[in-house]
């Protein structure tokens, strides 16, 4: 559970049954072990057992693991139990995935994502198998939509000049990425390029032929849709109406443009919802500096997260997961959804209900349940924060960070250290999607 230097390994363990035939109940045992070893946690300098932050859990869900009748439901419901428990695991849908991840051959392909929800492109390689363990993502840069929407004044014919203009700005930084990998050589990481993490180099041989032809993916991020949208027509992107229609309007003419490069260049740009983890407070105060405080818009000490439903705008998690999966289609590069929950420890039902609606609607969501710990008064529920932006116990009244465990997931990740002001207060304001009751489909 930790690396060399004593911390946590910043990596994710790939749960997926339909990775093997033959050794398939070898690998159902080390699922459920795994489920087994996360939900007791891990124990921490109190000798108290918590939730870690790594390693990551993703889990699949497929036809032999998602209904009661499976085979191998056994694993799902630990796996719910488990998520109730300690936050994890994630939720991949092999139903939704190979109907969106189709590689040249006409075949849909399931795999993990890298990092918290970066996702290759289909590939084939010249044996005209696929491929994705052991390929790479050449970086990302991020527009900040909602700088744009602003800077139009809500004139909608400037507002596209502004955005066109932006992306091409994001463009040429992408590029400047994509030419310093360029004259890179295998030497300068043996491990990644010449032993076969990412490939098998000759020494001295120039890493160019893998940033081409889609071995690798190059990233345009994108940052504050919903605000975007709502300074633009006065309406959330759930309205299913004109909010939902220029959401996805902007978001097709985001992938447009990395066809567009793609085309051009043979890099494979895709459109990646950014994780703008503290990055999320530094727009917002750039926002407010430059267009001073507008109500809805930059009256906030952070701005939402890629294609997200604001976190304080009410809605049930059925219903955000269903529209958030349409804007996930059109977020191929990289993308999570979530629902905030209850404590759940003693409703795995309800967790199991999410997963079922996950498994026939979006392709990756999670459930973010609350798993706290006071070192003072042993109070293991929710810590809360004042309106000052401070955690506190409710129990005893504690305030002293080094004294108290929280686990949130932020952008994709569960943190287990204290947060900026800006992501606090995100934290603070987000509504409960699912209750402390028996999920109602």
């Amino acid at each position: 559970m930790t690396t060399t230097n004593g911390q946590a390994p910043f990596l994710s363990v790939n749960m997926y049954l339909g990775e093997t035939k033959e050794y398939k109940e070898e690998l159902a045992m080390l699922i459920e072990e795994t489920l087994k070893q996360r939900i007791v946690g891990m124990k921490n300098e109190k000798g108290v057992y918590i939730t870690p932050a790594f390693p990551k859990l993703l889990y699949v869900l497929e036809e032999d693991n998602v209904k009661p009748d499976s085979k191998y439901y056994y694993l799902t419901k630990l796996a719910a139990a488990c998520t109730a428990k300690r936050m994890v695991p994630d939720y991949i849908s092999e139903k939704i995935m190979k109907q969106l991840k189709i590689d040249k051959n006409g075949n849909g392909n399931c795999y993990p994502c890298m990092g918290c929800r970066s996702f290759l492109t289909p590939y084939v390689d010249k044996f005209g198998k696929p491929k994705y363990y052991g390929r790479f993502n050449q970086g990302v840069v991020t527009i900040n939509l909602v700088d744009a929407a602003l800077s139009s004044d809500k004139d909608m014919d400037k507002f596209w000049k502004i955005l066109d203009e932006r992306l091409e700005l994001c463009h040429r930084a992408l590029q400047i990425r994509h030419k310093r990998l360029s004259k890179v050589t295998s030497d300068v990481a043996p491990i990644l390029w010449q032993y076969g993490a990412h490939a098998r180099l000759k020494k001295g041989e120039p890493i160019t032929p893998l940033l081409h032809g889609g071995y690798s993916t190059i990233s345009l991020g994108y940052a504050g849709l919903y605000e975007c949208v709502k300074y633009m027509t006065g309406n959330s992107h759930t309205d299913g109406g004109v909010g939902k229609e220029f959401g996805l309007k902007v978001m097709q003419i985001l992938n447009d443009k990395c066809q567009k490069w793609k085309e051009e260049e043979d890099i494979d740009y895709s459109v990646y919802g950014t994780p703008i983890e503290s990055t999320t407070y530094k727009f917002a105060k750039c926002l407010k500096d430059r267009f001073g405080v507008i109500k809805g818009i930059t009256d906030r000490d952070y701005i939402t997260n890629s294609y997200h439903i604001p976190v304080f705008e009410e809605i049930d998690a059925f219903e955000k997961l269903r529209i958030e999966s349409e804007f996930q289609r059109l977020s191929p590069g990289g993308a999570i959804s979530y629902v905030e929950t209850a404590n759940l420890s003693n409703n795995v039902d309800s967790v199991l209900a999410v997963i079922e609606f996950i498994y026939d609607n979006i392709m990756y969501a999670e459930l973010n349940t609350k798993s706290d710990y006071c070192q003072v008064c042993g109070y293991d529920g929710e810590i809360l924060i004042d309106e000052n932006l401070e955690w506190y116990c409710p129990n005893c009244g504690n305030r002293d960070h080094s004294k108290l465990n929280v686990a949130r997931r932020t952008c994709g990740y569960i943190g287990t250290n204290f947060w900026n002001k800006g992501r606090t207060q995100e934290i603070k304001e987000r509504v409960i999607h699912l209750d402390n009751k028996d999920a109602d489909l």
